[in-house]
């Protein structure tokens, strides 16, 4: 499915909060916090939206509303990323998080198991090292650059651990999305594209998906586009979808919408997988394409933020 987004500010953003197929729902009233998910979902949405936009309207850069927008889909406990994220097989929570600019700058982590925030983590690797990417990176480097560092046990939710007995007894599968992400467009024409994770429920320790890998989940070109995605991070990665797009973009002249399209069916349909990405371009314009049953986003129309989140009677 395609929704095809417009700005009529000198900037724009779109986040989303995971794609895939319907949440597992446990028996009404067993797992605290769970039968209010779908509401806090959208209220999560919404919220994260008016931090991201709030940057936006100030005259901030594309970067900082990204962050913004990703801190806050963070530290929202329904989402898969931050406190909530899914758990691995071992039932800790080991995140993945990536940022990068229309400049072509960018940075991530892998494996990140105490930092509050694992997008401030990836947006450090950019800022304040040679790196690009850092795997398993030991607390010191958080503490020295000043993040806030929490116990593992501080991302667990009452609704993961659960989730993640129920996958470990055959009573759930596992899924293969859950990526939240931002992309945005200042007012001074500079892209932004951030995306954070704690991959799949129940996936095996160290195990790193298409996330931190720029060109997969996560890529920014000024004056091409911003790409931020989510779904089974496997294929992701294989294909290269990120950078795909843009490539389609940049090299063909593709229309921004089908580009999106046509590398969601080629690289992700055409590998049986399921996913969702949100693209935006450098006229403000953008797309929401996905191919499984939920695309969880917020992107605005006029004077109105629209969502899409697991009772929206448009699914």
């Amino acid at each position: 499915m395609l929704i095809k987004t417009t700005s009529q500010f000198p900037y724009a953003l779109i986040i989303h909060g995971g794609a895939g197929g319907r949440s597992w729902v446990p028996p009404k009233g067993t797992v605290p916090g769970a039968d209010e998910r779908p509401q806090l979902i959208c209220e999560g949405l919404i919220a994260a939206y008016q931090a991201g936009e709030a940057v936006l309207a100030a005259g901030g850069s594309a970067l900082d509303a990204v962050c913004a927008a990703v801190c806050s889909l963070e530290d929202t406990p329904v989402f898969n990323a931050g406190r909530g994220a899914g758990l691995t097989h071992a039932g800790e929570v080991e995140h993945d998080a990536a940022v990068m600019t229309g400049a072509g700058q960018g940075g991530a982590v892998a494996v990140s198991r105490h930092v509050r925030h694992p997008v401030l983590y990836a947006r450090k690797v950019m800022e304040e090292s040679p790196s690009v990417l850092l795997a398993d990176p030991p607390d010191s480097y958080a503490e020295n650059w000043g993040l806030e560092l929490v116990p593992n046990e501080w991302f667990i939710t009452d609704y993961t651990r659960a989730y993640l007995s129920a996958i470990q007894q055959g009573n759930a599968e596992k899924p293969k999305h859950g990526t939240v992400g931002a992309v945005a467009l200042d007012a001074s024409g500079q892209l932004a594209a951030a995306t954070s994770t704690g991959g799949f429920g129940g996936k095996p320790v160290a195990r790193v998906g298409d996330t931190p890998i720029l060109g997969a989940g996560t890529w920014a070109e000024n004056g091409v586009v911003a790409v931020s995605g989510t779904g089974h991070g496997e294929a992701f990665i294989q294909g290269a979808v990120a950078h795909d797009i843009a490539a389609r973009i940049k090299y063909l002249g593709t229309p921004l919408p089908e580009a999106v399209e046509t590398t969601m069916s080629v690289e992700i349909g055409g590998r049986d997988s399921l996913g969702g990405i949100i693209a935006l371009g450098p006229d403000g314009n953008g797309a929401i394409v996905w191919n499984s049953d939920l695309c969880l986003c917020a992107w605005r129309d006029g004077d109105e933020i629209k969502t899409m989140w697991p009772e929206d009677p448009a699914l």
